[in-house]
């Protein structure tokens, strides 16, 4: 009777520890996600922050390049604007093609191209070009830990049980992964 009781303690805490684990592990992945999350808006926020500057460069090369310009400044005033991921999303995607165009043109401009200016914000363009792919790589590689806790036993049962459901990844769509066309006509 003695031993009975002891197990029936035993196997009530080691309950109690499993729920407790399962709950805090579904914390620990969701603010994982929120700081993965997080740091993709801070790459994003620093990429529009070293855009004025490079406009200003350009700007003084390629004078008749209006278009492009505007481009780049839309884009950026609409990323800087955007209050939710979506429309981050939809604007950072904007930007990167306005990007992709002025350095394009930068091409038919050697003056440009040698431009100390130019060259260091194209290098930390780029930086951060690599930045913002990494906080995407960590955003959908913390989405996976967390669908996979959901997904697979006994973590879906706890799933269940504390109302968790499976995020959606950090998707591009197909048109930005098309080449970006520039036409010097």
């Amino acid at each position: 009777m003695f031993w009975g009781l002891w197990l029936l303690i035993a196997l009530i805490f080691l309950i109690v520890f499993i729920f407790f684990m399962y709950y805090n592990r579904f914390a620990v992945l969701g603010n994982r996600i929120d700081n993965s999350l997080s740091q993709i808006n801070v790459q994003l926020k620093r990429r529009a922050d070293l855009v004025p500057n490079l406009i200003e460069t350009v700007k003084g090369f390629a004078k008749h390049e209006k278009e492009a310009i505007k481009a780049v400044t839309d884009a950026r005033k609409a990323l800087v604007g955007a209050k939710d991921i979506e429309g981050k999303v939809k604007a950072d995607r904007k930007l990167e093609s306005a990007l992709k165009t002025i350095f394009a043109i930068a091409e038919g401009y050697p003056d440009l191209k040698a431009n100390q200016n130019f060259l260091e914000l194209q290098r930390e363009l780029s930086t951060t070009e690599d930045r913002v792919a990494y906080a995407r790589q960590y955003y959908n590689d913390s989405i996976l830990s967390y669908n996979n806790l959901c997904k697979t036993f006994p973590g879906t049962f706890f799933a269940k049980l504390y109302g968790k459901q499976s995020r959606e990844y950090f998707q591009v769509s197909e048109t930005d992964k098309k080449l970006v066309k520039v036409d010097f006509k």
